[in-house]
């Protein structure tokens, strides 16, 4: 029985080593960036949005160490830039953590966190969530995997940042590489009770649920296959690869320009453009 409130993807984590230059890319590559985001000391960390319709991807950076922040930082140490870890929509968190303890996971948390939000007639809120994760060693393909409940989407889907020029609507797939495809899907899908599904090259998708985006776990050689043409220098063998973006690709292929090639049906960003995430914009 799948999860009750834990209803698909919300957003992916991309870890960057400087926060800044990396929001500074991702405007070049034509989407439109939140205001500089800053969390808890305890925390030690800041963020950029960039919000889709229903879910949205999120630059991460360390500010100072802490505690907390040490599995993020030991990421960057062994990958550099990429996507570590992917948030679900927590319906409750403190429910939902204890539907994971249920199924034999130990949830870390619930926490509450909250951070400053600049709205854009210049007035200053906050965006307040309330997070709990899987256990950190349960990390599926080497990618993490948490719930938010967000207490203030009005702070978080602020109308004016969720027009991109690169015509960005939502995610449809996070891409996943790993030697061992069936195993780390399987591995997923007892963390988030959904099946998963064989696709025709030999990659399986778990559903996220609802009508979010999928998982997709694939080799790094079914990657090269499915965006043949794109550079995958600096991918790991194992970890998060990549994401495929809904847009409008007339907009999507006039503004990333040179960034971009076509492969396929799909407009691609090679990871090395886009601080180590393979985009794949997509109809």
């Amino acid at each position: 029985m799948a999860l009750k409130n834990v209803i698909g993807i919300d957003h992916a984590v991309i870890m960057v080593k400087d926060l800044d230059k990396a929001a500074e890319n991702w405007k070049r590559l034509g989407f439109t960036i939140s205001p500089r985001g800053t969390h808890s000391a305890h925390m030690g960390s800041g963020n950029y949005t960039i919000m889709l319709d229903p879910d949205y991807m999120e630059l991460l950076g360390v500010l100072k160490e802490t505690e907390h922040n040490a599995p993020a930082r030991a990421y960057l140490a062994k990958h550099g830039d990429g996507i570590e870890r992917i948030a679900f929509t927590a319906v409750d968190s403190a429910e939902g953590a204890e539907e994971i303890r249920a199924r034999g996971f130990a949830p870390i948390g619930p926490t509450d966190f909250e951070r400053p939000v600049t709205l854009p007639n210049g007035t200053v809120s906050a965006a307040k969530f309330r997070t709990f994760q899987w256990p950190t060693a349960e990390a599926p393909g080497g990618v993490r995997i948490f719930a938010c409940q967000h207490k203030t989407r009005e702070t978080v889907w602020i109308p004016e940042l969720m027009t991109h020029a690169n015509g960005a609507k939502r995610l449809r797939q996070v891409l996943i590489v790993t030697p061992e495809p069936a195993k780390d899907a399987a591995q997923l899908s007892r963390m988030i009770d959904r099946e998963t599904r064989n696709e025709p090259d030999g990659a399986v998708a778990v559903p996220s649920g609802a009508d979010r985006a999928d998982f997709v776990f694939l080799t790094k050689d079914q990657l090269g296959k499915r965006y043949p043409g794109v550079p995958l220098a600096g991918l790991s063998e194992r970890g998060g690869a990549g994401l495929v973006i809904a847009a409008d690709l007339a907009k999507a292929e006039k503004v990333l320009g040179a960034n971009g090639a076509r492969s396929g049906q799909a407009i691609c960003v090679a990871p090395a453009a886009a601080n180590g995430t393979l985009l794949a914009f997509v109809a």
